[in-house]
């Protein structure tokens, strides 16, 4: 691509000819006012405060839509600058404070705090009120009365293969929503809230029901954290992307009271041993192929709801997070001699559907709820700024001993993850003997669709692996041309994986959701134990425990069903 040079407020920049002037500034640390903008997605130019002054005439224009040129020059600061982006951004957040929960229960907000900074009065008064909340189940919903209509949630919902939201109204009425024809239905991904500038897209807040547990000296209250949220909880902190900020999280964790801080990845290491086994199974005759993961409840959500044909190819295994909250609510409540019913288990996680899955009473054990909330991500940060914690300059701490975990369960939060995890189990399973060599390298990266052949002990094992269910639907095609294409297939909704979840910080882009899944892999190779079934937290729990309970009780632990599923709304 040929250089250019470029002058920003007197300052020379190289820059790519026919790049976008906010996306040069954003590159090199200025700062212009935006909202709309995001760089993975087509530039529409809805907000208009990323305004800028083009030299020498001082004709004012969007910076989002203004190409680079050779010797072109922009000026970013300047008193009509100035009062036409607020005048702008005035008139878009007129209904911020009145319609956003975390601003009316005085909790953190970017939007907030950009309020803040510019001085905004909010004089103005949108005429778009009283119109009802669309809430996707019980993972996320959308405000309309705080919804500026910068389409950034419409964009994401189609690129991630659903198309379940549009715009709707006329000039100052157009807000976003969501389509009535019963063929189509949200998977509660969240992308439109990870994508959404002014939080009129969200998830539905637990921060509430989390405090008032850890206020309920009742109870006995344990966090657990998803393999990714200790490469991307930093950006919350103005820390670099992919971090591992793991120990200061449990030490945050125990300063907001939490009574145990167990961890996510031990439920993925239960996970994969559990995976691994059922893959081995199936490929010595005994189920259909190929199998699909199933840890991904908006991808779940998706074969029910459009693809029920594909249930059965949906491996049995439950997902990471309700694998480890049923064995803290049975395992370690009879080692701990504590009522399960007294156990409040929440999950940090970097997902929307996570809510809705931690939810699904065909995922319950009895009438016990594996998982009692979840918190995203970006709520979790929230929830520290509430309390004045500084995450970044905490001390590091440890896992309590019963969270302890593999390398396998690490990269659980990248798209490919969970496939090289159990491939590295299953191996095992099949051959009897260990890998020496642990990665699986054409399963990892931002790759939309990735496809490989293992080699199995001289049995060549067909792969692949999809990230967001547009791509899922090419592998679907695929295997509905010829049911033998593949043996083992990896979906996760969201770009990159779980890392570029839908509860994840609003600042992910494909360049930073790339940093996130690097700190995940450094954190695997630096780990003593990198296969799931050999973490003797685990074994304990298989051998000690499921081995002794009733086929009941462990299939209720261990496995589940599903079923077709109808329209929502």
């Amino acid at each position: 691509m040929k250089k250019v040079s470029v002058i920003i407020d007197n300052q020379k920049i190289i820059a790519n000819e026919g790049e976008n002037f906010l996306q040069i500034a954003i590159d090199q640390g200025i700062e212009i006012p935006h909202f709309c903008y995001h760089e993975d997605l087509p530039v529409e130019a809805r907000c208009r405060t990323c305004l800028v002054e083009i030299l020498p005439d001082k004709k004012i224009v969007t910076s989002c839509t203004l190409k680079a040129v050779s010797g072109m020059e922009i000026r970013t600061k300047s008193e009509k600058l100035s009062r036409l982006r607020k005048e702008n951004m005035e008139l878009l957040l007129s209904n911020h404070r009145e319609n956003c929960p975390n601003c009316q229960n005085k909790l953190y907000c970017p939007v907030g705090e950009k309020i803040k900074e510019f001085r905004l009065k909010l004089k103005y008064r949108s005429e778009r009120i009283n119109k009802p909340i669309h809430k996707m189940a019980t993972a996320a919903e959308i405000d309309p009365n705080a919804c500026i209509a910068c389409n950034n949630c419409v964009l994401m919902c189609q690129r991630i293969g659903v198309g379940f939201l549009k715009l709707e109204g006329h000039g100052s009425q157009v807000h976003a929503t969501y389509k009535k024809d019963p063929e189509v239905d949200c998977i509660y991904c969240g992308q439109c809230t990870a994508h959404c500038p002014v939080n009129a897209a969200r998830e539905q807040s637990q921060i509430a029901e989390v405090e008032k547990a850890l206020k309920d000296k009742n109870k006995i209250v344990i966090a657990q954290a998803a393999p990714s949220i200790r490469t991307t909880i930093g950006e919350g902190f103005d820390r670099p992307s992919g971090e591992n900020l793991t120990g200061e999280m449990y030490t945050a964790m125990r300063r907001l009271g939490f009574d145990y801080i167990f961890d996510v990845n031990m439920g993925a290491d239960i996970t994969t041993v559990v995976e691994a086994k059922e893959l081995a199974k199936r490929l010595k005759g005994s189920g259909k192929l190929p199998m699909f993961t199933s840890c991904c409840p908006g991808w779940v959500k998706f074969v029910e709801f459009y693809h029920p044909e594909l249930i059965g190819n949906l491996t049995t295994a439950r997902s990471p997070q309700i694998h480890s909250g049923g064995a803290y609510k049975s395992w370690w409540a009879e080692k701990m001699k504590i009522d399960p019913k007294k156990i409040i288990v929440v999950s940090i996680m970097p997902c929307t559907s996570k809510k809705y899955e931690a939810n699904n009473r065909d995922l319950f054990i009895g009438k016990l709820k594996p998982v009692d909330f979840v918190l995203t991500t970006r709520e979790f940060i929230t929830l520290l700024k509430k309390h004045d914690i500084d995450l970044p300059k905490l001390e590091e701490s440890e896992v309590d001993q019963f969270g302890e975990y593999s390398g396998a369960g690490a990269i659980y939060g990248a798209s490919g993850g969970v496939m090289e995890s159990a491939l590295r189990s299953a191996y095992f399973n099949i051959t009897g003997q260990e890998l020496d060599r642990v990665e699986f390298s054409a399963v990892r990266g931002m790759k939309g669709v990735k496809r490989a052949e293992v080699d199995f002990g001289g049995r060549k094992i067909k792969v692949a692996v999809a990230a967001t269910v547009a791509n899922a639907k090419i592998l679907i095609s695929e295997i509905k041309k010829n049911p033998n294409a593949y043996d083992y297939i990896e979906v996760m909704a969201c770009p990159g994986g779980c890392i570029g979840g839908g509860g994840q910080p609003v600042s992910g882009t494909n360049r930073i959701i790339e940093k996130r899944i690097e700190g995940l892999y450094k954190i695997d190779g630096q780990m003593k134990i990198r296969k799931a079934h050999q973490n003797p937290i685990v074994k304990d729990y298989f051998e000690n425990y499921i081995k002794n309970i009733s086929p009941k009780k462990s299939n209720q632990l261990l496995y589940r069903k599903y079923k077709k599923k109808n329209k929502f709304y």
